[in-house]
Order: structure tokens, then C-alpha cells, then sequence
């Protein structure tokens, strides 16, 4: 046992040594780990993002119109009442009109006369026209006669007849005269009795427009009095409601002003009937109200089977904005920088840092659009980017993000439940 004592004292004095040394690397390697920095990041992923605004609106008729009389009188008949359908053209009530039936009465006489004094003038001109042929007819041979025969017809006979000549011509030009003077006559009269007869045509009261009446405001004996100009303050015989297109207005916030455009979809509820369906803007007024700071914005929707009354309320989202099948990655992930330019913090396959420029389109609450500097699958750094350099090493931990965002605006909605137990209580 002796002899082996020696080489188990040399064995222990050569271990020694190098199990320190090993101890001094394991303390290096653990210290180099704790100096790199981690980084939770996200991929850069493709997606929607789309930008929708829910609003209440409310249904107005396409055109409302209060139909007053031409003229005055009193009420004969009215065939119309509350929320009758009628049709354009179809009579709503007839006025009786004594004294207007008098007057066409007499444009109609006034007509005749006329047109018996163009037939007077015309006689008056063929008679003229005759004794004026016959005159100058004589004229003519007395004339000849004389340059045959020198002498033979006296100079004073000459003279007689070619003034009568020259008279009858002037008879036919007094009767064409008057013939014009005539038929200028006749226009008149024809003009007088279309006046008169479209007056008493007013007596008949027809529909502008195809619609619902809404409203009744005369019976049958009252006296009417005829709407001559916009400024009367008469009450109308009814109004009438175009309710078979309706116009959906609602009212865009000014900061989502910029997105509206004719065409644009818009999914449409109605609670009160239990009906949904997808519309189109088709106008908006392009100003915006100084009040309330919206912009009215109308979808026309048809109504031809009479469902939907005007004044309902309707529950709208207005699909303002949207991409597909974009680069997208957490807003969290962009840094302005000191040229006020969009930038990531992208790592490399080990794990460095590059600071690169992007373009951002459409951005979200969430997730933004990369339109340059950027492809699908590329790690960036989100959030604390003032803590890393260009180049420098750091321990990503990977972030569940979202490819897609669709970002909901609300400018009020209308809860007829809600309302209703309001109401109740």
C-alpha cells in the first residue's frame, strides 16, 4: 500500500489544477450569456386589414311631395286618403270651377269667330283677286289697241282703265292684309283657349309621382285655394310619399370623411323588420355639417314591396377602407426616427440587429401595412427598440401575433331592445 501512496498523491496534485481551470471556463461561458440582451419579436406575416365604421341610419323617402291645386275653387270629389297607393298621373281630386267653365265657354266662341273671319278674308281675297284679273285684263287690250290703232282710243279712257287696274291690285293686297290680320286674330284666340282649358284641366288634381299618401289636409266641399307660387302659405290637398325607393342617410364622422366614396359597401340591419341586406353609397353631400361635424351620406335602397316605412331606423357598417393579402406586422414594431421616417428593428438569421426603412400603407389599432423595406417571414423587434444597436446580438423570444385586423368604428348604433325596455321602465 505503501508503494502505491506516492502516484495517488501525484495523481490528486495534477487534478487539482485542472478541475479549477475547468471551473474558471464555466464561469466565462455563463457570464457571455447573461450580457446578451433579449428582444420579443414578432413575423412579419400577410393578412387583411380593413377599416369598418357602424353607424344608425335612418330611411327618408326618395322624394316627398304636397300636391296643391293650379287653381282655386271648391272640392268636388277627393279619392285619395291616408296611405292609399297611387300612380303618376292618376286624378286625386277634382275642383269645380263655375266661373272658369264660363270663360272657356267663351274662347271657344272667340275661336270660331275667328276662324269664320279667316274664311270672310279669304273669300274677300279671291273676289279681289277676280275683278283684279278682269281689270288689268282690259287694261292690257285697251292698251294694245292703241299702239296698233294711234288715236283710235282716247288718252283719257287710257288712263281710266289702267287706274282701275292699278285700284283692284290694291284691293288685293287690303284683302291679303287683312286675311294675315285675320289669322293673327285666330292665334290669339287659340292661345286664350289653351289657357283657359289647361286652367280648368287643373281642376283635375293628378299625382306628380308614384307613391303613398301620407297625409290628407281637404274634404269633399272645401274651398281650395290654388298654389300660384312657392311662397303661398296654402295648404296642400295631400302629400305624397315616393316610398318604393328609399334614400338610407346616415352620418359619417368628419375624421372618416376621406374614406367615402360612391360605390363604396355598406351592410345594412333592420331590426323592426328583421331584415338585412348590403347597399352602395351613391351619394354624400361633400360638406360637412358645422354642428354635429358629420357628413350625410345616402344608400338607395328598394322598397317596392312597401316593408320598410319611412322613418325606421337602420343599424349600418360602412366599409371605409381595406387591403388583402398584404405584408402586415404589429404597430408596435414601427420607430419614427429623426428624419420622421418609418422604421423596424429587423433581426438576421443570428439574431442581429438592422435598424431598415419602411413604407407604411393602411395602418390599424393593431397591425400596420408594409408596402416596401419589408417581406413576409421577417422577425422584428417590438416595442423598447431604444434599447438595441445596429449589429448588436440579442435572444429573440417569439410573440403570437395576428396576421389580420379588422378595425371597428362606432359613431352610435340603435338597440330598439334597449329602447324598449327604456320605455318600460
Amino acid at each position: 500500500m505503501c508503494k502505491h501512496a506516492p502516484l495517488t498523491l501525484a495523481a490528486l496534485a495534477l487534478s487539482a489544477p485542472l478541475g479549477m481551470v475547468a471551473c474558471h471556463g464555466g464561469g466565462n461561458a455563463t457570464a457571455t450569456a447573461a450580457t446578451i440582451p433579449s428582444a420579443r419579436v414578432a413575423t412579419a406575416k400577410r393578412g387583411d386589414i380593413s377599416h369598418v365604421l357602424t353607424l344608425a341610419g335612418q330611411f327618408q323617402p326618395y322624394q316627398m311631395v304636397d300636391v296643391h291645386p293650379k287653381v282655386s275653387g271648391y272640392m268636388k270629389h277627393i279619392n285619395v286618403d291616408i296611405g292609399d297607393i297611387v300612380h303618376q298621373g292618376e286624378t286625386l281630386a277634382v275642383l269645380e270651377v263655375p266661373e272658369l267653365k264660363a270663360q272657356l265657354q267663351a274662347t271657344v266662341f272667340e275661336l270660331k269667330q275667328s276662324q269664320e273671319e279667316i274664311a270672310r278674308a279669304q273669300h274677300e281675297i279671291k273676289r279681289a283677286e277676280a275683278m283684279n284679273y278682269a281689270l288689268h285684263a282690259e287694261s292690257v287690250r285697251l292698251q294694245q289697241a292703241a299702239a296698233t290703232r294711234p288715236g283710235l282710243i282716247a288718252q283719257q279712257e287710257l288712263d281710266d282703265a289702267q287706274s282701275r287696274d292699278l285700284s283692284s291690285q290694291a284691293q288685293v293686297d287690303a284683302a291679303k292684309a287683312a286675311m294675315a290680320a285675320a289669322q293673327q286674330h285666330a292665334e290669339a284666340a287659340k292661345s286664350d283657349n289653351q289657357r283657359v282649358q289647361a286652367l280648368e284641366d287643373y281642376t283635375n288634381v293628378t299625382a306628380p309621382i308614384a307613391g303613398v299618401v301620407v297625409w290628407r289636409y281637404a274634404d269633399t266641399g272645401a274651398l281650395i285655394q290654388g298654389g300660384t307660387n312657392s311662397n303661398d302659405a296654402t295648404l296642400p290637398i295631400v302629400r305624397i310619399s315616393q316610398s318604393g325607393l328609399l334614400r338610407l342617410r346616415i352620418p359619417v364622422p368628419e375624421d372618416d370623411v376621406k374614406f367615402v366614396h360612391e360605390g363604396d359597401i355598406v351592410s345594412v340591419r333592420v331590426d323592426a323588420i328583421g331584415r338585412s341586406f348590403t347597399g352602395k353609397v351613391v351619394r354624400f353631400t361633400r360638406n360637412v355639417n358645422f354642428e354635429t361635424r358629420t357628413m350625410e351620406t345616402e344608400i338607395d335602397v328598394e322598397n317596392q314591396d312597401l316593408s320598410i316605412a319611412p322613418g325606421m331606423y337602420a343599424n349600418t357598417m360602412l366599409h371605409l377602407a381595406g387591403v388583402k393579402n398584404v405584408v402586415t406586422i404589429p404597430v408596435d414594431a414601427l420607430v419614427l426616427n429623426a428624419s420622421q421616417q418609418q422604421t423596424v428593428y429587423v433581426l438576421d438569421g443570428n439574431n442581429r440587429v438592422h435598424i431598415r426603412a419602411v413604407g407604411v400603407g393602411l395602418e390599424g389599432s393593431k397591425l400596420a401595412q408594409i408596402t416596401s423595406g419589408l417581406n413576409a417571414g421577417d422577425r422584428v423587434i417590438l416595442g423598447g427598440q431604444e434599447n438595441y444597436q445596429q449589429g448588436e446580438v440579442v435572444s429573440p423570444m417569439l410573440a403570437a401575433t395576428s396576421a389580420s385586423e379588422t378595425v371597428q368604428e362606432t359613431g352610435g348604433m340603435i338597440d330598439l331592445k334597449a329602447q324598449a325596455n327604456g320605455g318600460a321602465q
